[in-house]
């Protein structure tokens, strides 16, 4: 049995980039930052403070927008697992009757990331930080 893995982030489809930073902004006062297209055109969103891009404050976390798209596995707010080894992790989540959606994506300057579905269909993610 694994050590527990700890939730560190959440993400939220958006439909126009703009709209969607605005709104969270107004509405709970969080802080936005677009990423460009070799990003993903992702919208980071500070819902706490932080240091070095990480939350100061033990249990919360930060998220962030990602583009509707048809054909992405999930149009759904995800959470998103910090896990030590990814490879092993896929190998659990998939014995565990999980489904995993492709090969893990390396994220500059963040780590290795991939989307997957649990047993009841609901979808995450996992990430394997880079150290």
């Amino acid at each position: 049995m694994p050590k527990p893995c700890p939730v560190v982030h959440f993400e939220m489809p958006y439909r126009d980039a703009a709209r969607a930073a605005k709104f969270y902004e107004a509405a709970f006062g969080w802080q936005t930052q677009k990423m460009g297209s070799d990003m993903g055109d992702y919208v980071l969103l500070e819902t706490t403070e932080t240091k070095d891009s990480r939350p100061t404050t033990p249990g919360e976390i930060n998220g962030g927008l990602f583009p509707y798209k048809e054909d992405y596995p999930s149009q759904v707010p995800l959470v998103v697992i910090s896990v030590e080894g990814i490879d092993a992790a896929i190998e659990r989540v998939t014995q565990a009757g999980g489904r995993v959606f492709g090969e893990p994506a390396e994220l500059p300057g963040i780590g290795r990331y991939v989307a997957f579905q649990d047993c009841e269909g609901n979808g995450a993610a996992m990430l394997q930080p880079q150290m």
